[in-house]
């Protein structure tokens, strides 16, 4: 007889997760993510306040990257400016985190704008600027989980969102801060951009989530579920 598996979704209230897919019985591995409670639209408190405490905490450190960013990228740089682009993925790291927390339409966009917003007010070189290439970036880590359906978020998923997020970025600095360059160097830098992306805040970000999960930061969340439900098995 095949082993029963449970293909129905089933909601924790306690987190406002629901699980798509199979359960997690002993000697068994999770193979779908488990989802954010329906409605999708329907956030709540936690939620929101999750994703802004987790922007200001990324806005910060956005903001420190960027106070030490010209000195690697001054050395990396040189000959080939498109290479800079592999410095850049740490600042789409808000939008793959916000999604692979909260797990509804808008976290990955919220939560890049948040970060972007709160590094710009200590100021930084590029100005006002930075809060737009916050909006882009975000959108598209936020696209690609919307392309997913909500449905994904494991570490493939997270790579996806952060790769997207180059190629948005290098699209908007092609009309900025790279304007004069070759189109064979601006699509070599999108390239290089969705490169880092998928790396240091894809890869990134998922390792970031997973760690908060295990330290119990993400207990009223999906991703504390996942870990709650791991160590079950």
């Amino acid at each position: 007889m095949a082993a029963h598996t449970d293909t129905s979704a089933t909601a924790d209230a306690s987190t406002g997760a629901s699980s798509a897919g199979t359960t997690a019985t002993p000697g068994s591995t999770r193979t779908r993510s488990i989802l954010a409670t329906r409605p999708l639209l329907g956030w709540r408190t936690v939620d929101i306040l999750t994703i802004a405490f987790l922007g200001a905490a990324l806005g910060i450190a956005f903001w420190g990257w960027g106070v030490f960013y010209n000195g690697p990228l001054s050395a990396i740089t040189f000959g080939f400016a498109p290479l800079g682009g592999l410095f850049a993925g740490p600042w789409f790291l808000a939008g793959v985190v916000g999604g692979l927390v909260v797990r509804r339409p808008g976290a990955a966009l919220f939560c890049e704008v948040v970060a972007a917003l709160v590094s710009m007010i200590p100021g930084t070189e590029w100005g006002a600027t930075t809060l737009v290439s916050g909006i882009v970036q975000g959108l598209g880590t936020e696209i690609a989980f919307a392309l997913l359906g909500y449905r994904a978020f494991g570490i493939a998923a997270a790579m996806l969102a952060g790769a997207l997020a180059g190629p948005f970025a290098a699209a908007y600095e092609s009309f900025t801060w790279i304007q004069d360059w070759s189109l064979a160097w601006k699509v070599a830098y999108a390239g290089v951009l969705a490169l880092s992306g998928a790396v240091v805040a894809g890869a990134g970000g998922w390792l970031l989530t997973r760690a908060l999960a295990v330290a119990g930061a993400l207990g009223a969340f999906p991703p504390g579920q996942e870990h709650r439900e791991t160590r079950a098995v």
